[in-house]
């Protein structure tokens, strides 16, 4: 089976057991501050879990874009050394909310592997939760009977916390899990060691590819655990570990998800794959880096120097450091590898082929830039060698000055060093960059409290589109606190507040009760829940409160937000319909369009915009404006999508002249362009 075949077998199965196939959220998050990246297929599901949200189906399944480079889950320095962590890679799964639970999970997932996929039933290992005093959990028994039904005892493992109780993160949506390992080993090497006594052991052919978590509860800011309003199915198969086992490879690497990617590689650097380890680490990391750098950039997330931009910024840095040092590639390369991705995933991800160009010139004038710095950073390394003594070694702060300055990694610095016959104070190192994490996270410090709820979770009504004043209650409260300041967070059954979405800034003005005046500073999404941040805690809680938003600052926001819509459509009627939007800041002073072209717009260009923006206005085009359009119709409308959102199935569809501007928008706008 081909890796397209095992995606498709998957799908295919979940969808005979009734699940709706839902799309891959975009691998950059938006509305939720507590990610930078999807990093597993529940993030999307979240307001589901906690009960903020009632889907449309309760049971879905799909393939996720999943990344994990930063926080809790953070496999960047195993990629590419071992032979199954990544950094982009999907995650299968399926999902029950408040549907089957642990008996119905288990059940499918062994029919699927073993009747569908035939993976070999001896070689497949369980593990279930062992329980744990500390947080008050029992063993899972549960799972354990009904694992009992399926395979022998001696094929099931009780397991601690660590390896059995899956958590997003400090706080959230919670539960013990089930994992499915398999022993992928030569018969002779299991004849000598059983594969009961390498799971969980970090063994590269015992390995675990399936996670089957049943959420049922919430972790709150104290550590403490409650009961979800209902229980949950979470499961996350790896697709990469899914095609190793099915094709019978001793690697990720060596299946075809990897192999088109590592054989141009190998043919560019004129070497041979699996000959030389380091060479080969290096073709690995490539190969796995440029995924992740291609599916961020068509999500709209381009490489930068701060958040969600300098991770995609390093892991394109590492990818052209390993080509430079162990491959000798000192022209851009990686850029190359684009087209292959367009090919392998235009059937479920085509965002990378609609925009292939783009992402190929974004990748490489980063490659460009970086392998210029590069050549400072060995220039500001040969002068630290002469200036030092014959047996004096590179000091911890000169080596993290390269790495900080340069993107110079150690083992890099090292090298060169090794080269010249000198040796780097690796110690001194690691003290300059603990010292550095440590400002970092006193900087970065934000205590969060858990919520205060006032009334029973209901989806909140956004009503700022039609009025800029009404009345409405409190759901819940929370006291949030950063080194600067403490401030409230404050959730209403209503709103004629706009969160901040889509490049518009959040609305701002006050809630008021009785005597009682709460300012409104911000207003910001978190998932799909719109929350005010306010300078103090609400005093009377069951009371309805009038809420004002400040109308002056939101004219000028709207003015704004819908010059942006007639400034694209210029764009694209000008520079050609190759013009995509890659972001926006839109607020009541300027607004900034992010977009991709190939080259520099000439100053005719720029007039020929202006003019024509210009004459838009002037022409006093009224807005056409249609709330719930099926996405299908609004597709065949010709509406344009930003690449890197996650629609609904039904999507408002804003219009100013149907030949001229129409896309999908949740911000506000004005009546009429004049």
């Amino acid at each position: 089976m081909d890796s397209k075949e095992i995606r498709k077998k998957f799908l295919q199965f979940f969808e005979s057991k009734k699940h709706e196939i839902v799309s891959s959220a975009p691998i950059v998050v938006k509305n939720d501050p507590t990610l930078m990246f999807i990093n597993a297929g529940m993030n999307q599901f979240k307001d589901y879990f906690l009960g903020n949200q009632v889907p449309s189906n309760p049971k879905v399944a799909n393939s996720q874009k999943c990344l994990r480079v930063s926080g809790k889950h953070n496999d960047l320095e195993e990629v590419g050394v071992d032979t199954y962590h990544h950094t982009m890679f999907e995650m299968l799964g399926n999902w029950s909310f408040g549907d089957y639970f642990k008996e119905e999970a288990i059940k499918w997932a062994w029919e699927l592997l073993v009747d569908v996929y035939k993976l070999p039933v001896d070689r497949i290992y369980i593990t279930v939760f062992e329980g744990d005093k500390k947080d008050g959990l029992e063993v899972d028994q549960e799972a354990l009977d009904i694992w009992k039904t399926i395979v022998s005892e001696d094929k099931i493992l009780l397991c601690d916390k660590k390896d059995n109780f899956w958590e997003m993160g400090e706080t959230g949506p919670c539960g013990p899990c089930s994992e499915i390992h398999i022993d992928l080993r030569d018969d002779e090497e299991i004849a000598n060691v059983p594969g009961i006594k390498l799971v969980n052991e970090d063994h590269p052919q015992v390995i675990e590819i399936w996670n089957l978590v049943f959420m049922q509860f919430n972790r709150m800011g104290d550590g403490s655990l409650v009961d979800l309003p209902a229980k949950h199915i979470d499961t996350g198969m790896g697709f990469e570990r899914l095609a190793l086992a099915i094709q019978k490879k001793k690697s990720n690497y060596d299946t075809d998800v990897f192999q088109p990617l590592i054989k141009y590689i190998a043919t560019r650097a004129n070497v041979t794959y699996g000959v030389d380890n380091k060479r080969d680490i290096a073709i690995r990391v490539m190969s796995d880096h440029v995924r992740a750098i291609s599916f961020a950039i068509s999500d709209g997330q381009l490489p930068s120097n701060t958040g969600a931009g300098y991770v995609i910024r390093r892991i394109l840095r590492r990818a052209v450091r390993y080509g430079y040092t162990f491959l000798n590639f000192e022209e851009p390369i990686l850029y190359k590898l684009v087209h292959i991705l367009a090919h392998q995933f235009e059937e479920v991800f085509p965002e990378i082929k609609e925009q292939q160009t783009f992402i190929e010139k974004v990748i490489e004038e980063e490659e460009v830039a970086f392998l210029r710095t590069l050549n400072l950073g060995i220039k500001r390394l040969d002068s630290i060698k002469l200036s030092l003594k014959d047996d004096e070694i590179i000091s911890g702060d000169k080596v993290f000055e390269l790495y900080d300055t340069y993107g110079f990694p150690v083992d890099l610095t090292a090298l060169i060093a090794h080269e010249g016959g000198y040796e780097i104070d690796e110690k001194g190192f690691e003290e300059a960059m603990s010292k550095q994490k440590s400002r970092s996270r006193q900087a970065a410090e934000v205590s969060t409290g858990d919520w205060v709820e006032v009334k029973e979770a209901q989806d909140v009504e956004f009503v700022g589109y039609d009025k800029l004043v009404d009345h409405a209650s409190i759901i819940k409260y929370r006291k949030v606190e950063d080194k600067k300041k403490s401030f409230y967070q404050i959730v209403l059954d209503k709103t004629p507040f706009y969160a901040e979405s889509g490049g518009q800034i959040g609305d701002k003005g006050f809630l008021e009760c009785d005597n009682e005046k709460i300012v409104v500073f911000d207003t910001k999404k978190e998932n799909d829940l719109i929350i005010h941040y306010c300078d103090k805690a609400p005093s009377s809680v069951d009371s309805e409160f009038y809420c004002v938003v400040n109308e002056t600052a939101r004219r000028k926001i709207t003015n704004n937000h819908t010059a942006t819509h007639l400034l694209q459509a210029a764009l694209r009627e000008v520079l050609g319909e190759h013009v995509q939007q890659k972001g926006s800041l839109v607020n009541e002073k300027v607004l900034r369009f992010d977009f991709s072209h190939f080259s520099k717009m000439s100053v005719d260009e720029i007039k020929a915009v202006e003019k024509l923006v210009n004459e838009k206005i002037r022409t006093n085009i009224a807005l056409d404006e249609q709330r719930d359009v099926p996405m299908a119709k609004a597709q065949e409308m010709g509406a344009t999508a930003l690449f890197g959102e996650k629609y609904g199935d039904s999507v408002r569809v804003i219009s100013f002249d149907n030949e001229f501007s129409i896309e999908l928008c949740g911000g506000t706008h004005v009546v009429s362009t004049g």
